[in-house]
């Protein structure tokens, strides 16, 4: 049985139907790629979660398709900064409490400001991580959207 994380508590608190996908962790590969193999998704449903920093506006997390990768200057036009960077992989457990390979906008740390690349809303379900490397939370994007209130935009590459 699978412990229940704060993302799943979370969905249960807002009542929102999801699955579960268990999957073996590969520390020296902990792509959404190889996620989307081990749970046997195409890897553009299986959305991945990146802390980012603008130049203006600080800290947000951007939501983009496993295959895929961030168009930073998209990215900056719509969170009104100048500029969007990567946030260092030392900063990420601090600022969203989750290590790498496990960050969910689902009972971040803090509320940042969320970014999921338009491509979300043409899947029936989409997978993203449940906040634990090794689990997946299978969801309706419409419910994802609402929880997270991410503002969507296309600065996916």
């Amino acid at each position: 049985m699978t412990a229940k994380t704060n993302a799943l508590r979370l969905l249960d608190q807002q009542g929102v139907g999801y699955g579960v996908r268990e999957y073996d962790v590969d520390l020296e590969d902990l792509s959404a790629i190889a996620v989307a193999q081990k749970i046997g998704m195409p890897p553009e449903q299986v959305f991945k979660t990146l802390a980012v920093r603008g130049d203006r506006h600080g800290i947000a997390l951007a939501v983009i398709p496993g295959n895929g990768a961030i168009d930073f200057k998209e990215l900056a036009k719509l969170s009104g900064d100048r500029s969007v960077e990567m946030v260092a992989l030392k900063e990420v457990q601090p600022l969203t409490g989750y290590i790498r390979g496990a960050v969910t906008a689902l009972a971040c740390k803090k509320p940042y400001p969320l970014y999921a690349d338009e491509t979300i809303t043409l899947y029936d379900r989409i997978s993203v991580s449940a906040g634990q490397r090794g689990l997946q939370v299978i969801l309706d994007p419409a419910d994802y959207l609402r929880i997270t209130g991410a503002t969507v935009g296309l600065f996916a590459l």
